[in-house]
């Protein structure tokens, strides 16, 4: 690795909720640099669910980012000429960027509505175990699973 680490940045909450995960997720959601846009999307998602739950829509959110979040993930490694996947934890921040960007692409691949609506009906499936983002993380961990035996070539 060349040069130093770049610093982590503090990121600031957002105006209506005051979290700083919901931010990253407007942030995530965000394209060419549109913040307002990314905002409206995330804040019609959030009275969509909480219309359609009857829920507080925070909690809504953090369940279901807490449902998708993965613990194992795959990855490739070369060793002795052959390409092994290897099952390896993952830290608390990466597995919080890996459900929000399988929710985003989840919701994303669905056509026909707009963005807000198909959000919602994403996140309103991960809290209840359900959904496509859900079956990327079960998916995975099935994958994991199935290449434990090659978990001893992540330590090393």
């Amino acid at each position: 690795m060349r040069g130093k680490q770049a610093p982590k940045r503090s990121i600031d909450p957002d105006t209506k909720f005051n979290r700083t995960d919901l931010a990253k997720f407007i942030n995530y959601i965000m394209e060419r640099g549109k913040k307002t846009v990314a905002e409206d999307i995330v804040y019609s998602m959030m009275t969509i669910i909480s219309d359609k739950t009857k829920l507080d829509p925070v909690e809504v959110f953090e369940t279901a980012i807490r449902n998708v979040a993965p613990t194992v993930e795959i990855k490739g490694r070369r060793v002795g000429g052959a390409n092994y996947q290897v099952p390896m934890a993952v830290r608390s921040e990466r597995s919080f960027t890996l459900a929000c960007r399988w929710l985003i692409d989840a919701a994303a691949a669905k056509k026909g509505k707009k963005m807000s609506d198909r959000l919602a009906e994403e996140i309103i499936a991960a809290y209840n175990s359900e959904g496509t983002a859900f079956k990327k993380k079960q998916d995975t961990y099935k994958m994991a699973e199935a290449n434990r035996a090659f978990a001893h070539f992540g330590r090393s």
